[in-house]
């Protein structure tokens, strides 16, 4: 199965996860995700859900200077943001449940 359409459908959740202990930029966000064992996913796509979770007002954001490289946006979790992480997050436990009911019920028949 192809975990491209998978993920384009929990990409927000994963990312609201993501940010869930600690605040981050975007590429470390990206690092997380794929350290987690979502590999497939791509830079764009963590960048434009960034952008629409913060004007969804879900993450709040700041820049830390950096003597390195240019400056870097960190993205943080708040209220609002872990409200919504633990709304999904139970969306997703009942799916995820339904799912393997279904997985398990062809299996044993």
């Amino acid at each position: 199965m192809d975990t491209t359409q998978l993920l384009k459908g929990v990409l927000d959740l994963a990312v609201l996860a993501a940010l869930r202990d600690d605040d981050g930029y975007g590429y470390d966000i990206l690092r997380r995700l794929r350290t987690a064992g979502l590999a497939d996913v791509g830079d764009a796509s963590v960048y434009g859900t960034l952008r629409r979770l913060f004007n969804a007002g879900f993450l709040n954001t700041y820049v830390v200077p950096s003597i390195e490289g240019p400056h870097r946006k960190y993205y943080a979790l708040n209220s609002a943001g872990q409200a919504e992480l633990d709304r999904s997050g139970k969306v997703w436990h009942g799916f995820a449940v339904t799912m393997n009911e279904l997985l398990d019920e062809r299996e044993t028949a």
